[in-house]
């Protein structure tokens, strides 16, 4: 018997149980996550191509568009008012109410010489009657309630669509931060990443050191440190890229674990601005909400004006034809047609309800004024935010040429032993955020100006922000 089978066969169990362990983690990984969709894979999800999948699957838009859908379905309950009212019924009824006998013998043309002896009149037999019915009711003029509620209804379409046009500035807005939010994640583990090759190329170099006499132990340590410091910070920014991803997979509503690739790099770029004045004027005329709220005045005016119409006659047009029978297969038909005029002479709610929708009116008017003011100090904190990150990312810009300047004296000082590794690590961390700063700086300097198109009511599509 071979004395190597046994380990063999050890071996080769191992072996079979590590590939199926592989196999498993594959499957499970494989069904975490979704795969893009085709022709992203090789080219990149774009910033456009980001928001037209957002606008397509957000929820938020979908609700913008049901609400839209509910304003037109109350558009045509509104118009119904203008239209007649027609009706069927179906009755039947037995009774030995002399009154109603008597009438219903009228109706079904029954009625003889011996229905007017006086104890047939008082003490009738039990009727049935059978009453098949078209009743049309049309008002011609409702004091005005109708054309009111059309109006209202109208206007009610007009706030749905400033609504949308709203939500669909924000999404672009949360796709911008999303997408350039990933950029940023990749960036900063791009940043890490170098920065760790960096820390053990210089422990590396301390070690030989170490080994020839040149420098102490505690060189060496922190050397050491200093790369299990930078290593953390890779770590957390690889975490970062994972939650970026779902966020921007919230966004455009796609499941939250799907994999893309973000194509794009956060680079210098130039955006032009005008002025606080005209971006006020600008935000005033073109903010969706703030027409919105021009919108609500409207419709409180209708409500107004609703209000004033119960002071008015109402005209009514009526018409019926109806069969009225002992059963359903015999009868005598008769019709009727008329109009009528109603005047409420004293009605106590009117002048109330007259007040409330005054009191309705000054509310919109004063809350549109209000929000006018909030847009303007939305727009001047715009503008100052986007000015701040614009200087902070030139002083970041500057200020990573001078860290690596500051590192590369540092180290050549170290080489000569005219310095300690204290300062080249200081030198090193002080780089890595530098460098961090500035793709932060960049980033914050894309938001800004997104931020001043949103406070403005421009943000209507991205093309400022592609290369």
């Amino acid at each position: 018997m071979d004395r190597h089978g046994p380990c063999a066969r050890v071996l080769l169990a191992g072996f079979l149980i590590f590939c199926l362990n592989v196999q498993i983690g594959q499957t499970l990984l494989a069904q975490s996550f979704t795969p893009p969709p085709v022709g992203e894979e090789s080219e990149g999800l774009t910033l456009s191509a980001a928001v037209d999948l957002a606008l397509l699957n957000n929820p938020r838009i979908k609700a913008a568009l049901s609400t839209r859908e509910e304003m037109d379905a109350q558009v045509r309950e509104a118009r119904s008012g203008w239209w007649p009212l027609l009706q069927f019924s179906e009755t039947f009824t037995r009774s030995n109410n002399p009154v109603f006998v008597f009438g219903s013998l009228l109706e079904q043309s029954r009625f003889g010489v011996e229905n007017f002896v006086v104890d047939s009149l008082n003490n009738p037999d039990s009727l049935n009657n059978f009453r098949t019915a078209i009743n049309l009711k049309w008002p011609v003029f409702d004091q005005m309630q109708s054309s009111a509620r059309v109006a209202q209804a109208r206007i009610g379409q007009e706030q749905a669509d400033h609504q949308g046009e709203m939500v669909r500035q924000q999404v672009r807005f949360e796709v911008l931060r999303a997408y350039f939010g990933v950029l940023l994640a990749q960036q900063r583990k791009e940043v890490t990443e170098e920065t760790v090759k960096m820390a053990e190329s210089d422990r590396r170099r301390v070690e030989a050191l170490f080994r020839t006499g040149m420098v102490v132990q505690s060189d060496l340590l922190s050397a050491e440190v200093q790369l299990s410091e930078f290593r953390q910070q890779q770590v957390q920014a690889s975490g970062d890229i994972i939650t970026a991803h779902a966020f921007l997979n919230t966004v455009l509503g796609t499941p939250v674990q799907t994999i893309r690739r973000v194509a794009g790099q956060l680079t210098d770029k130039l955006f032009f601005l005008a002025e606080p004045d005209e971006l006020i004027r600008q935000a005033l005329q073109n903010r969706p909400d703030y027409a919105r709220a021009g919108s609500a005045v409207k419709l409180s005016e209708e409500g107004v004006r609703g209000a004033k119409g119960n002071y008015l006659p109402r005209v009514d047009l009526f018409s019926s034809y109806g069969i009225s029978g002992r059963d359903l297969t015999s009868g005598s038909s008769d019709y009727a047609v008329g109009a009528g005029l109603t005047f409420n002479l004293f009605d106590s709610g009117r002048g109330a309800r007259l007040d409330k929708a005054r009191a309705a009116q000054s509310t919109a008017a004063a809350e549109q004024e209000h929000l006018a003011n909030q847009i303007r100090l939305e727009v001047i904190q715009a503008y100052q935010d986007y000015v701040s990150a614009r200087e902070r990312l030139k002083l970041a810009d500057q200020t990573v040429t001078q860290a690596q300047e500051a590192l590369r004296i540092v180290q050549d000082r170290y080489k000569e032993g005219l310095t300690t590794i204290t300062e080249v690590l200081r030198a090193e961390t002080a780089l890595l955020r530098t460098r961090l700063n500035l793709v932060s700086s960049r980033y914050e300097h894309y938001i800004g100006y997104a931020r001043v198109l949103m406070a403005t009511g421009k943000l209507t599509d991205v093309a400022a922000f592609n290369p």
